[in-house]
């Protein structure tokens, strides 16, 4: 490899420069997360990475604009929140006439107060009735401003029918009290029929409003993650040819290749699998246009390659035979730290190089029509 002092930058810049990529594909890695946890969960929130660059910007752009919208949906759903209080007090409102018309009625006078539980002597009578109501109770409910009073017609017309309820819970069917809180109930009931439609209407626009807020808010969220998801794959794609590029840069610093060296990468490319040793061909066939890797005898002149093919290929062979789990490619090279294996044969000379090649070759071409594929000597 080239030193730091010929001219290029030096062995720890490119370290910094491969640690960078490692820490951005890691950040990218979790924004993955995100986007797969969001698909999965549509309620979860999701959290932005930054990075340098132009890229960075246009993330906080989108983030900042997708934090707008979601402001907006917010201050949507809070004018919806109002304006469906307001129309349900309206409501409450118009339920206040048939309240009025139940309360005038000659029988309604005993409801009209709480039960004057230790001035009738009724010493049972919290452990009958649960829940005392009385139309003083609901009137001063209906006009509490603190927001403590009713926010739906039907918990109004629930209490309602708890002070007949009561009443006739308490006292005997006989009882005058039960009869006449018998009579209002059902006058009660006739009445509210008639009101019931208004209600139904207003909860159906209820119902309506908080589903096209909830779609419009998933919509949001979609559009925001599918524009995350497509801003990943630029940025993968961007990291990928970045580091392509220090590898190219890597490779072409390499020393010249010795011819003892040559000699091994042939030998080891013997002992490939014919997966990888089509794989092998391939890094060949990438930097030379005129090899023919398709053809039925393939003609591999180890020679004839450039120095940065055959880093490549030597760099390819070491990783798939170390995945292979085998040592053939210990012989190569010397102690360079790019060698395809530790080389303890310092003996051989460079008398020795037409025979050697004339070896590595035969064996390719023998190792070839095992595995299908002919390599020529």
């Amino acid at each position: 490899m080239g030193s730091p002092g010929d001219g290029g930058i030096g062995m720890e810049d490119y370290k910094h420069r491969a640690d960078e990529l490692l820490a951005q594909v890691n950040k990218i890695g979790q924004r993955v997360n995100e986007i797969e946890q969001f698909y999965l969960n549509k309620n979860k929130k999701h959290t932005n990475n930054s990075k340098s660059g132009s890229a960075s910007k246009d993330r906080e752009k989108d983030k900042e604009r997708h934090v707008a919208n979601l402001k907006k949906h917010q201050q949507d759903a809070a004018c919806r929140e109002a304006a469906a209080l307001r129309r349900m007090q309206e409501l409450i409102q118009q339920f206040g006439t048939i309240l009025q018309q139940i309360t005038q009625h000659k029988w309604a006078w005993p409801f009209m107060k709480p039960v004057d539980v230790e001035g009738l002597g009724l010493h049972d009578y919290y452990e009958v009735i649960e829940k005392p109501m009385d139309f003083s109770t609901i009137k001063k409910q209906m006009e509490a401003k603190d927001g403590t009073g009713y926010k739906h017609v039907r918990q109004l017309c629930a209490d309602v029918r708890l002070v007949f309820k009561n009443a006739m819970k308490y006292n005997d069917e006989k009882n005058d009290f039960h009869v006449m809180a018998k009579t209002l109930l059902a006058k009660f009931e006739e009445k509210w029929l008639q009101f019931l439609p208004k209600v139904a209407e207003e909860e159906k626009r209820l119902e309506e409003e908080e589903a096209e807020a909830q779609l419009n808010m998933q919509l949001a969220q979609e559009a925001a993650y599918a524009k995350m998801a497509r801003d990943i794959s630029n940025e993968l794609f961007e990291a990928d040819m970045n580091l392509e590029e220090l590898r190219e840069q890597l490779i072409q610093r390499c020393r010249k290749m010795s011819t003892e060296e040559k000699r091994q990468l042939g030998m080891a490319l013997t002992s490939l699998s014919t997966e990888d040793l089509s794989r092998a061909l391939e890094v060949v066939a990438q930097s030379n246009p005129a090899f023919v890797l398709n053809a039925e005898e393939v003609d591999l002149d180890i020679d004839a390659q450039s120095e940065t093919t055959l880093w490549r290929l030597k760099i390819f062979v070491k990783d798939a035979l170390q995945a292979q789990g085998t040592s053939s490619v210990s012989k190569g090279g010397n102690n360079n730290n790019n060698n395809v294996g530790n080389n303890n044969d310092n003996n051989a000379n460079n008398n020795n190089s037409k025979r050697g090649k004339r070896e590595s070759c035969g064996a390719l071409g023998k190792t070839a029509r095992k595995k299908s594929k002919k390599l020529g000597p």
